[in-house]
């Protein structure tokens, strides 16, 4: 993606904290050309440990036509993960009661990874993968679901309706758009435009253009 340099992100703790936060992906890949082109929304585990930059752990529902096209071998795969965003209105900016050469603009975050997907059609990566996807999100609970809290039978019928998923990264790339292009004083009119809103991911993005002004 284009990434002018005030936005880019290459710290790869940041972009690993960024994957785990944000594990609803985009998985888009091409099996032998264009027409080929398929893109599926799934949650997606990071194993940080696993290859030089981590690596993704999902799974795909066997009727999918994605599995169908990846069971063929392995894609590169291109994964996108986006999130919070805001619109920017130029109200928010000084220099609008200036010289009003001002526009809108949309504040964001985004990262991608690339790397080659490979399916695992085995019952033992996928009732890890099953465990670690679960664990993750239920963590936070005081009574977590875990997946032994289903009926064993129940948890195989469902999983043989699904393939597992890996994709070892090869490369991140990431953008944090958060008006650093601005001047200080718009910076400011930013954050306090974002602050005020009604909207809890307006101001989760006030947060982030403060923090990312410091740096």
């Amino acid at each position: 993606m284009y990434i002018p340099t005030s936005f880019r992100e290459e710290d790869l703790p940041t972009l690993h904290a960024y994957l785990d936060a944000h594990p609803l992906a985009a998985l888009v890949t091409a099996v032998e050309g264009p027409a080929n082109l398929y893109a599926t929304h799934l949650p997606l585990v990071l194993e940080r440990s696993v290859g030089s930059l981590g690596t993704l752990r999902g799974h795909l529902a066997r009727a999918n036509p994605h599995a169908r096209q990846l069971v063929t071998g392995a894609a590169q795969a291109l994964v996108l993960f986006s999130g919070p965003d805001a619109y920017i209105t130029p109200n928010w900016y000084p220099l609008k009661a200036e010289h009003g050469r001002v526009v809108p603009t949309w504040n964001y975050v985004a990262v991608h990874a690339f790397g080659t997907a490979v399916l695992r059609d085995d019952p033992e990566f996928l009732h890890a993968h099953l465990e670690a996807l679960v664990a993750r999100h239920e963590a936070s609970r005081s009574m977590g679901w875990k997946v032994s809290d289903a009926p064993t039978e129940f948890i195989a019928q469902q999983a043989r309706a699904i393939v597992g998923l890996e994709i070892r990264i090869d490369r991140l790339e990431g953008k944090w758009k958060m008006s650093q292009n601005r001047s200080a004083a718009d910076i400011d009119g930013v954050i306090a435009g974002l602050g005020a809103s009604g909207s809890p991911a307006d101001r989760v993005v006030a947060d982030i253009v403060a923090e990312r002004r410091t740096r």
